[in-house]
């Protein structure tokens, strides 16, 4: 049975009940026509479950990423753990700058600094201890300006919208610039996403006998980088399949979407767009995070569906 047929065979409260947080707006109805068309056998867009593949950015997609992503805030705290054993961090920028608590200074040398302290605090240790160490801030992490815990800065209206997917045959997969064995330490606990199904950037890891045991050992050396055009390269990696669903907040998501929407038959391409400075943030084109601008000139010129938040999502956190 199709979606579409579904709610023609409910009432209307039924109908709302599929994913309750979202308005009865444009954005909703785009995306359940679309999984109602490529679902439906025999129809002229119908799309096996096998090739039903949706990919969905992670930071300011699935959950928050201002003021900062979220990655970071474990490293700067990783930092802080670190420091005993780095005397020279205290006249060494950016160390310095996260250990007096100035994360702007610290980040005003941009990507580099930033790649600078995630391959010094997310290396050296096996990925059983890393994965220990990711689970153990995770649980207790919270926002720094919220105060609320990290694992609930995610969006209940994404949470609805995959669980649709994935009753309806689709594959749902995180594409991030986000590191892969980060996210994969809690994204099946907070979005029913496999760890097989994580993509994201990633350092060198090698292999070593340690008392004999047999260890995946990070290196203090970035492997890859899973944004912009290599987002596509990712997908294509780990998956070999072009999706047919993608959805993204910014710029980095630009190319994934791009690539998604150059394939064969019905596609859905999604921006979530952060329009809500009350329940939210409001930014776009000159946030410093998250950047929204050619994303935005492209979905209009395109026809790609864009998501008002303030609008279209009656509830924004989980």
């Amino acid at each position: 049975m199709s979606v579409k047929a579904e709610q023609r065979s409910v009432s209307e409260v039924s109908v709302i009940q599929i994913m309750p947080s979202w308005s009865s707006g444009p954005s909703k109805t785009a995306i359940l026509t679309f999984i109602d068309e490529v679902c439906k056998e025999g129809g002229e867009s119908y799309v096996r479950p096998e090739d039903r593949i949706a990919v969905f950015d992670n930071d300011g997609t699935l959950w928050a990423e201002q003021p900062i992503y979220f990655q970071a805030l474990y490293a700067f705290d990783r930092v802080k753990e670190m420091a005993p054993q780095h005397p020279e961090w205290k006249e060494r920028e950016p160390f310095r700058s996260v250990l007096a608590g100035d994360l702007k200074k610290a980040l005003s040398g941009g990507e580099k600094s930033l790649l600078e302290i995630v391959k010094v605090t997310h290396s050296g240790m096996t990925t059983e201890e890393f994965a220990a160490s990711v689970r153990k801030w995770i649980d207790s992490a919270k926002h720094p300006q919220t105060g609320v815990p990290i694992k609930e800065m995610v969006y209940q209206p994404m949470l609805e919208l995959l669980d649709t997917m994935r009753k309806w045959g689709f594959k749902t997969y995180i594409v991030s610039g986000g590191g892969i064995d980060f996210m994969r330490v809690f994204s099946e606990e907070v979005y029913g996403i496999p760890p097989e199904q994580v993509i994201g950037s990633s350092v060198e890891v090698k292999f070593e006998l340690r008392d004999g045991v047999p260890v995946i050992v990070r290196e203090p050396k970035v492997g890859f980088i899973d944004d912009k055009e290599g987002k596509p390269v990712g997908i294509h990696t780990h998956i070999g399949k072009r999706p047919i669903a993608a959805f993204g907040n910014s710029d980095g998501d630009l190319q994934m979407l791009q690539w998604t929407a150059a394939g064969d038959g019905k596609r859905l391409c999604v921006y979530i767009h952060h329009t809500d400075a009350e329940r939210e943030w409001a930014y776009d084109r000159d946030s410093h995070i998250g950047k929204l601008d050619k994303g935005l000139d492209e979905a209009k010129a395109k026809g790609w569906t864009v998501v008002d938040m303030k609008e279209e999502w009656n509830k924004i956190f989980k």
